[in-house]
C-alpha cells in the first residue's frame, strides 16, 4: 500500500528526501524494532532516528529533522514521540503516523501492563525490598532530570528563579491547578520579562503539510477536549470519562519531555485513591527499565487503576488518552510551524514555561519520589550510588533499576 494514495501530505516544495514515499508496513517493521531497542530516555531516543532515517536510510535531511525536533520542543508532549509519529507521516500518510506510533510504543506499552498485572497480584507492595529499590532509583532518575534541564533550561538566574517559584507553587498547591498555575505564571513572565529570544536561522519549510482544514480541526478539537472534558466529567461522573480527562490532561500539558508527566499524573491518580503512591513509584520505576516513550507508563496505571476501568481494558484506555492530544497537535501544528517559531514573543513566553517546567519536576522530586523512598540513610546511600550510576557513569537505566532492586533486597536481608 503506497501512502501516495494519501491527500494529508504534499508540497510543491518538499525536499526530494521527504518526498519520497513508503508504505505503513514499512514504517511498522522499523519502528517496532526501534520501539524493542530504544533504551535511554527521549534524548537517547532522538540519537536512535537519527542514526536509523538520517544517516542509515536517508529519509530525511539534517535540516528536516532539525525542523521537526525543534517543532515537538517547541510544543507540549513527548517529544520523541511525536518526533517518530511525524517521521511516519512524511514516509506514508496518516497510516505511517499511525504505523510509527504502533511500533514505538507497543513493545514498552505491552511490558508495563504485565508488569501492572504482576503488581495488582502482589497484593499490598508497602513491605516489599524490592519495591523500595524502585522507589529509590525513581529519586535518581528523576534528580538526573532535573540536572540535566536545570543546565539547559535555567541557565541564568532569572530563569532559576521561576524554576523555584514553580516549584514553591506546585508543593504549596498539590493538584493539577497548582501545576498549570505554575505553567502559565511561567509563560507570562517570559513573555513580559525574560525578553526577546533571537529568532532561528530561517531554512526552508518544515516539507511536510496538512490541509489546513484538517489543521484547524484539529486544534479545535485538541482545545474543546481540554475544556471540555473536565465539565463533561463533573456532568456526568462516570470514572470512564474522569480517567480520559485525566490523562488527557497531563498529555496535553507536558512541556519538557516524559519525565514532567510525573507530578501530573501523580495529581491526578494518587488524591482520589485511584493508585496507591506505592503502586504508582513502582510504575515510575519500572518505566525506567523499558525500552520506548516513557508515557506508556500511563498504561501500568490503567491497569492497576482501583475502580474499573483496569486491567489491559484500563491500560489501553489511559494509553489512547494520553497520546491523543499528540496527534491532534501533529495535525493542528504543522501548517503554521513556520511562521510561529520565528516570532520572539512566543519564545520569550516559552523560555519561562520551560523554567517552570524544571520547577515542577523539581518539587515532584521532593513530593512524591523523596518523601516516599528515603527514610534512612542506607537508602540515601543506595540513592546516590544510582545517581553516580546513571549520571556520571553512564549506566543503562534498565540497569540501574534491576541493580536498585536488588540492592534494597539484599540491604533488607541483611538488615
Amino acid at each position: 500500500m503506497q501512502g501516495t494514495a494519501e491527500p494529508v501530505i504534499g508540497s510543491d516544495h518538499a525536499k526530494p528526501s521527504a518526498a519520497e514515499r513508503g508504505s505503513a508496513w514499512e514504517v511498522l517493521r522499523i519502528f517496532l524494532r526501534l520501539g524493542l531497542t530504544s533504551f535511554g530516555g527521549p534524548v537517547a531516543h532522538l540519537g536512535y532516528y537519527r542514526g536509523e532515517f538520517v544517516e542509515r536510510r536517508k529519509w530525511l535531511d539534517d535540516q528536516t529533522y532539525t525542523d521537526i525536533v525543534a517543532l515537538w520542543q517547541f510544543l507540549p508532549g513527548p517529544t520523541s514521540s511525536q518526533t517518530g509519529i511525524t517521521i511516519g507521516l512524511m514516509r506514508a500518510g496518516l497510516l505511517g503516523a499511525v504505523a510509527a506510533w504502533i511500533g514505538f510504543t507497543l513493545p514498552s506499552a505491552v511490558a508495563m501492563i504485565l508488569f501492572g498485572y504482576g503488581v495488582t497480584r502482589f497484593g499490598d507492595l508497602s513491605g516489599a525490598p524490592w519495591l523500595h529499590g524502585l522507589k529509590i532509583v525513581a529519586v535518581a532518575v528523576v534528580a538526573q532530570a532535573v540536572w540535566g534541564m536545570a543546565k539547559s533550561l535555567c541557565p541564568d538566574r532569572e530563569r532559576a528563579t521561576i524554576a523555584v517559584a514553580a516549584a514553591i507553587l506546585a508543593l504549596a498547591v498539590p493538584s493539577a491547578i497548582g501545576q498549570v498555575g505554575a505553567i502559565l505564571v511561567g509563560a507570562l513572565i517570559g513573555w513580559r520579562l525574560l525578553g526577546a529570544a533571537p529568532a532561528p536561522a530561517s531554512g526552508a519549510p518544515l516539507a511536510v503539510q496538512v490541509p489546513r482544514g484538517w489543521s484547524i480541526a484539529a486544534a479545535i478539537l485538541f482545545f474543546g477536549l481540554l475544556i471540555g472534558l473536565p465539565l463533561l466529567a463533573a456532568a456526568v461522573p462516570l470514572q470512564p470519562i474522569k480517567l480520559f480527562d485525566s490523562f488527557y490532561r497531563s498529555g496535553s500539558l507536558v512541556f519538557g519531555g516524559g519525565h514532567v508527566v510525573l507530578p501530573l499524573l501523580q495529581a491526578e491518580v494518587v488524591p482520589p485513591g485511584w493508585v496507591s503512591n506505592d503502586a504508582f513509584l513502582a510504575g515510575y520505576g519500572a518505566a525506567q527499565a523499558v525500552p520506548g516513550p516513557l508515557f506508556t507508563f500511563a498504561a501500568y496505571l490503567g491497569t492497576v487503576m482501583g475502580p474499573a476501568p483496569h486491567g489491559w481494558l484500563g491500560g489501553l484506555l489511559c494509553l489512547a488518552a494520553i497520546f491523543l492530544p499528540s496527534f491532534l497537535l501533529l495535525l493542528g501544528a504543522l501548517p503554521f510551524w513556520d511562521g510561529l517559531r520565528r516570532r520572539p514573543v512566543v519564545q520569550s513566553a516559552l523560555r519561562g514555561v520551560n523554567a517552570a517546567v524544571v520547577g515542577l519536576l523539581l518539587a515532584a522530586l521532593y513530593r512524591p519520589v523523596w518523601t516516599s523512598a528515603i527514610f534512612a540513610p542506607r537508602d540515601f546511600a543506595i540513592g546516590i550510588v544510582a545517581f553516580l550510576l546513571l549520571a556520571l557513569w553512564a549506566v543503562p537505566p534498565w540497569l540501574v533499576v534491576i541493580l536498585g532492586a536488588l540492592g534494597a533486597s539484599a540491604v533488607g536481608i541483611v538488615l
